[in-house]
């Protein structure tokens, strides 16, 4: 389901990261962001490629950092990272297609509020980028739909979607993908962790 890596799996910071996702005992945040920094050095420098097969599934998300604009270097800043909260829990759901057609879902839930985009997405295993679109929302009060529209009006958004580059588009740079867990670079310059939802 992931690329063999030998070397990788042994790594220290994949022991690390597993233990992110531990109800207890869980390392601190910027011991976390710094095993996310070397796992995504590690793939670079190994050029591992992963498939698209080894992302479907529901992953639910774990820590994420922001980022911060700063004038002076003209850059980002990374920020200092954040277990997400359990009580909101968030997911990122794949659905099995082709690598070329895909649908993405992102779904958080508040209380007894559900809020849920999806929309199209394609993946680009040289790179393991993952571009994507949300084109629908759906939410949902104590388990009853109560809102089910597409986001921004009514035109062919899919259609847009398969003619519009990568670059243009939001996405995942996925540097990590293991049975357990998923870690990548998102458009915006932050890092996420997400755990398989069992």
């Amino acid at each position: 389901m992931t690329a063999e890596l030998p070397s990788l799996a042994a790594s220290e910071f994949v022991a690390t990261l597993t233990q992110a996702g531990k109800d207890s005992d869980r390392p601190s945040a910027k011991i976390i962001v710094d095993a996310l920094l070397q796992a995504e050095k590690t793939a670079k420098q190994q050029r591992i490629s992963y498939t698209f097969d080894s992302l479907v599934g529901t992953w639910r998300l774990c820590f994420a950092t922001g980022t911060r604009k700063v004038r002076q270097r003209g850059g980002i800043i990374l920020g200092k990272g954040f277990y997400w909260p359990k009580l909101t829990p968030t997911y990122l759901s794949f659905s099995e297609a082709t690598s070329a057609k895909a649908e993405i879902s992102n779904q958080v839930k508040l209380g007894s509020v559900f809020l849920k985009l999806t929309g199209p997405a394609k993946y680009l295993g040289k790179k393991n980028l993952l571009a994507f679109d949300f084109t629908h929302i759906q939410i949902s009060l104590f388990g009853r739909v109560i809102y089910n529209k597409p986001l921004g009006g009514n035109k062919s958004q899919t259609k847009d979607f398969d003619n519009e580059p990568i670059a243009k588009l939001p996405f995942f740079a996925f540097f990590l993908i293991t049975e357990d867990f998923i870690a990548a670079r998102g458009r915006g310059g932050g890092l996420a962790l997400w755990f398989r939802e069992r």
